[in-house]
């Protein structure tokens, strides 16, 4: 019996390129992250506002250099921006693990280091976000979130728990050492891709930059979904990435008495729920619509942030709330980016497709 050909972005090289660095990239990152917030808490001793702080010095960035990102990405090709941001992550990231090795570490380096990743960061995601729909079609594009998200959903299976081994083994700085070279290995994947990306707009056809900016605000502004979309991130990202993200590793360490590797075996069980939700995305976005899934997503993952606070008892209590939180809340928040992220993609011009992935 013949077996089915691949079919679809299976056959796209340059795709491939590009999901294969993402993924090494993700499981990097998803190991570095871990790793800093340990690197705070058990080598440099951080108490809460200090660990506010690394926090904010992830976040901050983003807030206030957020549209002028997205003006340079509508202005300059988005593959080069992403290289630089990768080489440019990979460097300091280096640093905390030679400042370990060297005995001269404090929180301040933390602080520094996250304030430039953050800022890096930021100009890659909104020219990763913007690139896509340069590489494949719009009607792919559905297909390539799902892969996409899938693949990271695999790392964060494996990447937590082997966080958590890692630290043990290797001391939580020497282990961000591994986020480094996920960055190089994410770099080169970029430099590999051998389509030709659209030029941007001509000079000549450009306007100052707040006016850019007011362009593509004033487009998120008039447009219903966009404009939902916009509130909708913001207070997940205030109250989620800001305010739980913050603290939630410090809550587990301090309050809960979690070791690394329990951790991340945990944050692993979110991995497995998240793969669920990638491939759950498409499916329901394809039968419902984006609309009825994207609320179902938010409004599960709002539930299952719930559970974190309640945790508390006995310890095989607080591992099952703690369990069920990952696993009802990293698949829904997967079905919830694949199908937000799509619906920008596809109903984004993309010359206004930096400024309002930026704005979102």
């Amino acid at each position: 019996m013949a077996h089915a050909p691949f079919t679809g972005l299976w056959c796209h090289a340059d795709f491939l390129k590009l999901w294969t660095g993402q993924t090494i990239s993700v499981f990097g990152s998803l190991v570095g992250r871990f790793a800093v917030s340990l690197t705070a808490i058990l080598v440099l001793g951080a108490s809460a506002f200090e660990m506010s702080l690394v926090r904010a010095a992830d976040l901050v960035p983003a807030i206030l250099f957020g549209l002028v990102a997205g003006v340079w990405v509508d202005r300059l090709r988005r593959r080069p921006i992403m290289i630089v941001a990768d080489i440019g992550r990979a460097v300091a990231l280096g640093w905390i693990p030679l400042a370990a090795w060297l005995g001269i570490l404090r929180i301040e380096h933390l602080y520094v280091v996250m304030v430039v990743v953050s800022v890096l960061t930021l100009m890659f995601d909104v020219a990763y976000r913007s690139y896509l729909p340069a590489l494949i079609r719009r009607d792919q594009l559905l297909e390539g979130n799902s892969k996409l998200q899938a693949t990271n959903s695999v790392a964060e299976v494996t990447g937590f728990s082997l966080a958590g081994l890692f630290v043990q083994v290797l001391s939580a700085p020497m282990t961000i050492l591994l986020d480094a070279i996920s960055f190089v290995i994410s770099a080169a994947s970029l430099a590999l891709i051998r389509r030709a990306e659209p030029p941007p707009s001509p000079p000549a056809e450009r306007q100052g930059a707040w006016r850019e900016i007011r362009a593509g605000l004033r487009l998120v502004g008039r447009d219903p979904v966009l404009r939902a979309l916009a509130g909708l991130e913001t207070t997940r990202s205030l109250f989620g990435s800001g305010i739980v993200g913050t603290l939630v590793v410090l809550f587990l360490v301090d309050e809960l008495g979690l070791d690394p590797l329990t951790m991340g075996v945990l944050f692993s069980l979110g991995g497995i729920s998240a793969l669920g939700g990638a491939v759950i995305a498409e499916r329901a976005t394809r039968r419902w619509g984006v609309g009825p899934a994207l609320l179902w997503g938010y409004v599960l993952f709002a539930i299952s942030v719930l559970l974190i606070p309640l945790a508390g008892g006995p310890y095989p209590l607080i591992l099952a709330l703690l369990a069920m939180q990952q696993l009802l809340g990293d698949g829904a928040y997967m079905v919830m980016e694949i199908s937000q992220t799509s619906l920008i993609q596809s109903s984004t011009p993309d010359r206004l497709l930096g400024r309002v992935n930026a704005s979102l």
